[in-house]
């Protein structure tokens, strides 16, 4: 029995209790680390490690089946009712095993898989590493996640329609008004407390979203440095300012010496974008896109002076 419910501007179909398929023959799997993942049916109770992770199960209609998440996972909001096995001071492997999990997706940030993929193959318990370099490993990762839980058909519907708005983005950036080239953008995705700025680099999905969006790097040459100098950020002088996080966060870093001449603060081409859509590889992500790609583009048709 299905029932539609609105999951993150998604509509997304929640399996009931009880609608899940409750056996059937192994699963198969190898994931981001080229481990195979062996599941002796669809994975019915999931603990997942992140919110990229437990924002994947949700927008395959599964949230029921999670049974454990990290503590600063906030999305979907029911969530906040679930057991917690972990924070940014680590993970605990007892917390997860409390929870009699049949899968464990996790990422290795914070040092997350090192803390708990060993255990967990020690005591039995299936354990999926993914990564989210790219949009297509995000796309992927819905892939896997979709078999891991033996809805394979749904997940490749969610991917199929994702497909299409990505293309449906790319034809809106292609038909760009005059031909204009893309504008320089710069993404800043945190301040450190030395100064530095952290800022979306080449190789990354939030990067690789930015430019599917319509911009191109203002700092090309930053290789993998996710950190630049704000004297390095002001020689850039961007078309374009991003700023991943609260209107105020953008509004303290415009006050500060220097940054009033920059080309995308005078002609007030500066604006924020949502963490949950940049910094957060999933389905948002692609919202994040769309909404960046009209705003370059409604920008674009009103001159860059």
């Amino acid at each position: 029995m299905l029932r539609r419910r609105a999951l993150g501007g998604l509509g997304l179909a929640v399996l009931l209790p009880g609608a899940a398929a409750r056996a059937g023959a192994p699963i198969r799997l190898r994931d981001a680390l080229g481990r195979d993942v062996l599941l002796p049916g669809p994975a019915q109770r999931i603990v997942t490690i992140f919110s990229s992770n437990t924002e994947l199960v949700a927008a395959l209609g599964l949230m029921q089946r999670i049974v454990g998440v990290e503590e600063y996972t906030r999305f979907p909001p029911e969530v906040a009712g679930l057991p917690k096995v972990g924070g940014r001071l680590g993970f605990s492997v007892d917390a997860v095993v409390a929870q009699r999990p049949d899968l464990v997706i996790v990422t290795p940030a914070r040092q997350a898989a090192n803390q708990l993929v060993d255990p967990m193959e020690r005591i039995g318990v299936p354990v999926m590493v993914l990564l989210s370099r790219s949009l297509d490993e995000v796309l992927g990762n819905v892939r896997l996640v979709a078999q891991a839980a033996g809805v394979d058909a749904r997940g490749a519907a969610l991917v199929q329609s994702l497909q299409q708005r990505l293309r449906a983005v790319d034809e809106q950036v292609n038909a760009r008004v005059g031909g204009q080239p893309a504008p320089r953008a710069l993404m800043i995705t945190g301040r450190l407390g030395n100064g530095m700025l952290l800022v979306a680099r080449p190789g990354t999905y939030t990067n690789e979203a930015m430019l599917r969006a319509g911009a191109r790097h203002a700092i090309p040459g930053i290789g993998a440095l996710a950190q630049v100098s704000p004297e390095a950020a002001l020689a850039a002088d961007p078309d374009v300012l991003l700023f991943a996080g609260a209107q105020s966060g953008l509004d303290d870093l415009a006050r500060r010496p220097g940054w009033r001449d920059m080309r995308a603060l005078r002609a007030q081409r500066a604006i924020t974008v949502a963490r949950a859509e940049f910094l957060i590889p999933g389905p948002r992500t692609f919202d994040g896109i769309e909404t960046l790609a009209r705003w370059i583009t409604q920008t674009q048709q009103k001159g860059w002076g």
